[in-house]
C-alpha cells in the first residue's frame, strides 16, 4: 500500500508502557511500570454502577453529562477546593482525562500557535498538541526537585505563546508545585495573554498534608483556565475512564464542540456511580490518600534499605530512583535488565521526554498490594549495589 498516513501518529514509536508490560509478560515480572492499583476498587460505587445498568437509563445521556454528575462536581469542588462552579454552563463530563485534553488542544490551538509543555510529560501530549497544529516550547525539569524558574519561563514564553499544557502534581516524576511557582505561571500566562489547560487528575492523590491548590483558582486565572480531572484516579477505577473539565462559559462553548464530536458521551451507569461518589464523605479520601502513603513509605523505606537512592514523592502513584550513584547512565537499558534479569519491570523516565532526557531515573508505581511489592523488594534484593 503506497497511501501515505497521518505523520503525527504514522511515526509514533511503540509506547513505553505497551513496551515494559510485554517484557514483564514475557518474563512473568512483578510488573510496577504501568499506574493501576491491583485492587477493585470501591465496593458500593462499583455496585452503584452495576445498579445504574440493570435499572438505570442505557440510551445517550446529555452531550454535557448527567445534570446529577454535573452537579456533584460542582459540589465536590466547592467542598474541596473552595470553586464556584456553575454545573450547566461551566461543566463538561468527557470520557476520560485524555479525551478532554485532546478536546481542549483540538478546540483552542490555531495551527501556527505556540504551545508551553513541561518535561517530562504525560505521553499523550505531543502528539496531540501536534496534531492540533501547533508549535511546542518546552521547559525541562530536573530532578531532585523537579522545578522550573522565572528564567525557563522567559525563555518558553512569547508574544505567540497561545496555550500551556501543566500537569500538576506530576505524573511521571511525582511531585506537587509550590504555591509559589503557580503564581509564577499565572503572572507569564496573564502577561502573554496565554490559556492555561491543567491536567490536575492526581489532585486527590498526595500526601504529606499537601493540599491540591487548582489554578484556576488563583488571580485573574478563572477566565483563562481549563481544569481536567478524572473519576478514574479520584476512585482508583482507571478502566471507567470518567472525566470532568471546568472552565468560565467563553471557554466551555468552544470546548463542547471538540467534545461532540469526539466521543460525545460517557456511558450513563459510570457517571451516575461517578456523582455518587464525589459527595462521599470527607473520610473517604482522607482513607484512600493515608493507603496511598502507607504504601509509598514501604516501597520508599524498602529501596533504601536496598541502598537505593530514593526521590521524594508527594503525589501519584509514582516514585522515583535515581540510578546515578549504581553508575548506570542509561535508564532505558537498566529497566531493560531489571525486567528480564531480576523480574521487575520498571518505567524509564526518559521516555517522558521530547529530546535531551534525563537518563538516570526510573519510575516505579506503589499503589500495589503488599505482597506485590514484597516480591519486587525481593527480587531487587538481587541487585548488585
Amino acid at each position: 500500500m503506497t497511501t501515505a498516513f497521518n505523520p503525527v501518529f504514522a511515526n509514533l514509536p511503540t509506547t513505553i508502557f505497551e513496551t515494559m508490560s510485554r517484557l514483564a509478560r514475557e518474563h512473568q515480572a512483578v510488573n510496577l511500570g504501568q499506574g493501576f492499583p491491583d485492587d477493585p476498587g470501591a465496593e458500593d460505587i462499583r455496585a452503584k454502577a452495576a445498579e445504574a445498568v440493570v435499572t438505570g437509563w442505557n440510551q445517550y445521556p446529555p452531550m454535557m453529562g448527567l445534570p446529577e454528575l454535573r452537579t456533584a462536581v460542582a459540589a465536590h469542588y466547592a467542598r474541596h477546593q473552595n470553586l464556584a462552579l456553575d454545573p450547566d454552563s461551566e461543566i463538561m463530563v468527557t470520557s476520560g482525562a485524555t479525551e478532554a485534553i485532546a478536546g481542549a488542544l483540538f478546540a483552542l490551538i490555531v495551527p501556527g500557535d505556540e504551545v508551553v509543555l513541561f518535561e517530562p510529560m504525560y505521553d499523550a501530549y505531543l502528539p496531540l498538541v501536534l496534531r492540533a497544529g501547533g508549535v511546542p516550547k518546552f521547559v525541562k525539569l530536573k530532578p531532585p526537585h523537579w522545578r522550573f524558574t522565572a528564567e525557563d519561563l522567559m525563555e518558553a514564553f512569547s508574544p505567540r505563546t497561545k496555550l500551556v499544557l501543566f500537569n500538576n502534581p506530576l505524573n511521571p516524576a511525582g511531585t506537587v508545585c509550590p504555591v509559589e511557582d503557580l503564581t509564577m505561571l499565572a503572572h507569564f500566562c496573564m502577561a502573554n495573554d496565554a490559556i492555561a489547560v491543567c491536567d490536575e487528575v492526581w489532585e486527590h492523590v498526595v500526601f504529606d498534608g499537601t493540599h491540591h491548590q487548582p489554578l484556576i483558582a488563583l488571580p485573574g486565572m478563572r477566565e483563562r483556565t481549563v481544569k481536567i480531572s478524572s473519576a478514574g484516579k479520584i476512585f482508583s477505577l482507571t478502566g471507567w475512564k470518567v472525566g470532568f473539565v471546568m472552565a468560565a462559559p467563553g471557554l466551555m462553548r468552544v470546548l463542547a464542540k471538540a467534545h461532540q464530536f469526539l466521543t460525545f458521551t460517557t456511558p450513563p451507569n459510570l457517571q451516575a456511580a461517578v456523582a455518587y461518589g464525589l459527595g462521599k464523605e470527607d473520610a473517604f479520601f482522607d482513607a484512600m490518600r493515608v493507603d496511598f502513603q502507607t504504601a509509598r513509605d514501604y516501597l520508599a523505606d524498602g529501596l533504601a534499605a536496598l541502598g537505593l537512592s530514593v526521590l521524594n514523592s508527594r503525589g501519584t502513584y509514582f516514585l522515583n530512583i535515581d540510578i546515578a550513584p549504581l553508575g548506570e547512565t542509561d535508564d532505558v537499558a537498566f529497566c531493560q535488565r531489571l525486567v528480564a534479569e531480576h523480574g521487575v519491570a520498571a518505567i524509564p523516565v526518559s521516555a517522558f521526554y521530547a529530546s535531551d532526557p534525563v537518563k538516570t531515573i526510573v519510575r516505579l508505581c506503589f499503589a500495589k498490594k503488599r505482597a506485590t511489592l514484597d516480591a519486587a523488594l525481593e527480587s531487587l534484593a538481587k541487585l548488585k549495589i
